[in-house]
């Protein structure tokens, strides 16, 4: 089969060269953020990295990505040694700010890997769909904001992520598949949303006989054991001996802060944060209490702050619950369907969706965590196409307020939307008609959603400010971006829970 045009790594070279003109845009506090992690990892024992808080911005990653920054570092010291100062808080000569952004440029070359590679391991007759697929992972809008103008390394962990789902699609690498997704975990724990996919799968085919649950194979349960065991001992092995396990599991998972995240996720939650908000005006006339002091915290949704006016609170066991009770439905098709790579990748997207749509405190970046998996099997038929269609416009287009100064308006909005029409268009074209029935009703869905998202997203990007002025219910346009893309993305979880029982 010839190669098709354009390839992979003449899309990657074009997007580089991209990026590096996108050196000098807007950058978040989270360039700060791994700035002081270089300067931590760099100036400071292994054994203080987790307590150093001259910055805000404090180390709360798991310890491979200590290191991975503590590699960075060595390089950083070349580039500009003022950087790694522990107390140079908000350093940002342009020295720095190229340097870091080059790391991430190069660093993403894991992503084109781990492409390259799913691309090769596509039946023959699919080919075409998995360099279709690649592309719009590669060129992805989601990661252009977040990781090389916000500022983040996702696209180089997402390659490892998928590096482990392509690993899975063979029994001879599932092995290694199971390791490279303990080495992610050591990376960024916010993959632990998808472990218990990876669980049950690695559980069901490769420690236990595909022909009875009830002979286990205990050489690969060996073998798995001491290989997943020997990644966590090798990240967390030190800090254990240093009796510091209960400091990073403070630093890891900061359960003080609030349901939403400063800006809401497009998830559950933003829905009842938006029915909330619209009862409130309606309570006395439905005969509902309401909690005055709870008003300001429902319009602000800083961190820690949300709080319900009318709506009962939220607790956080009742988050973990939901969350587990929707990734636990898709875990029993694949317990009783291991054998399907399609089955595997659709549970793991699935409980993307749980945790991103229940979770508690959850940032509007993790929907990439659904987007990504699902884009391995989005082509697999027009009835997954017509699930991920909704997912990418609502998901996408609810990350453009992290990026809210003027000259990334253009930047943003031309991309995305020529990404939207260039791949859903490609997508719509090359999709495979399904064996089983479409449900149209998601068909229209999805058409009147993304009609409906152009006029939204002009009031909220540039009406609003037109209509009510500078710093004139601020919280407004976000309220209605993040609830809208809410709506896109539960209606693409329906639609996919729909398929993916019925596939």
């Amino acid at each position: 089969m010839a190669e098709i045009y354009p390839s992979l790594a003449q899309c990657a070279i074009l997007a580089a060269a991209f990026k590096v003109l996108l050196f000098p845009a807007y950058k978040s506090t989270d360039f700060e953020v791994h700035r002081n992690w270089l300067a931590i990892t760099h100036s400071l024992p292994v054994k203080e990295w987790y307590y150093e808080k001259t910055s805000e911005w404090t180390l709360d990653y798991p310890p491979f990505f200590a290191a991975f920054e503590w590699f960075l570092s060595q390089a950083a010291k070349l580039a500009d040694p003022a950087m790694l100062v522990v107390n140079n808080l908000n350093h940002d000569s342009w020295q720095t700010v190229y340097f870091q952004r080059t790391t991430v440029i190069v660093t993403e070359l894991v992503l084109v890997f781990a492409l390259s590679r799913f691309i090769k391991s596509a039946p023959q007759q699919h080919k075409t769909l998995a360099h279709v697929a690649s592309l719009s992972v590669l060129l992805s809008p989601g990661l252009l904001i977040i990781d090389h103008i916000h500022f983040q390394y996702n696209g180089f962990m997402y390659g490892v992520l998928i590096l482990s789902l392509v690993l899975a699609r063979k029994q001879s690498t599932l092995l290694y598949s199971g390791i490279t997704f303990a080495i992610l975990l050591c990376f960024k724990h916010i993959y632990l949303y998808l472990s218990l996919a990876y669980f049950v799968f690695l559980l069901r085919s490769y420690c236990l006989d595909p022909k009875s649950i009830l002979k286990p194979r205990f050489g690969n349960i060996f073998k798995l054991g001491i290989s997943v065991l020997g990644i966590f001992g090798l990240a967390f092995g030190p800090f254990a001996h240093w009796n510091q396990l209960f400091q990073l599991k403070d630093r890891l998972f900061p359960f003080s802060r609030g349901l939403c995240h400063a800006y809401w996720a497009p998830n559950i939650w933003a829905m009842y944060s938006f029915a909330d908000r619209v009862l409130i005006p309606l309570a006395p006339r439905l005969g509902l209490t309401v909690n005055h002091d709870a008003i300001n915290s429902v319009t602000r949704g800083l961190v820690g702050d949300t709080s319900f006016a009318v709506l009962p609170e939220i607790t956080k066991e009742q988050t973990f619950a939901l969350t587990f009770l929707f990734q636990l439905l898709p875990l029993i098709k694949l317990w009783l369907n291991p054998d399907s790579w399609e089955t595997f990748i659709g549970a793991v997207t699935l409980c993307g969706y749980a945790s991103f749509l229940f979770g508690w405190h959850v940032h509007e970046k993790a929907v990439l965590l659904i987007i990504i998996p699902f884009s391995l099997i989005a082509l697999k038929d027009r009835r997954y196409f017509g699930a991920f269609r909704p997912l990418v416009v609502a998901g996408h287009v609810s990350l453009f307020p992290l990026l809210f100064t003027a000259a990334e308006f253009p930047i943003k909005t031309t991309y995305t939307v020529f990404w939207l029409i260039l791949f859903l268009f490609a997508f719509d074209r090359v999709a495979p008609v399904p064996e089983q029935p479409r449900v149209f009703l998601f068909d229209r869905f999805s058409l009147i959603y993304i009609t409906v998202a152009i006029p939204l997203i002009i009031y909220c990007s540039i009406g609003h400010q037109l209509i009510f002025g500078l710093g004139r219910y601020e919280f407004l346009p976000l309220m209605f971006m993040s609830s809208y893309a809410a709506l896109g993305v539960v209606g693409s979880w329906v639609g996919f829970m729909v398929v993916y029982f019925t596939a």
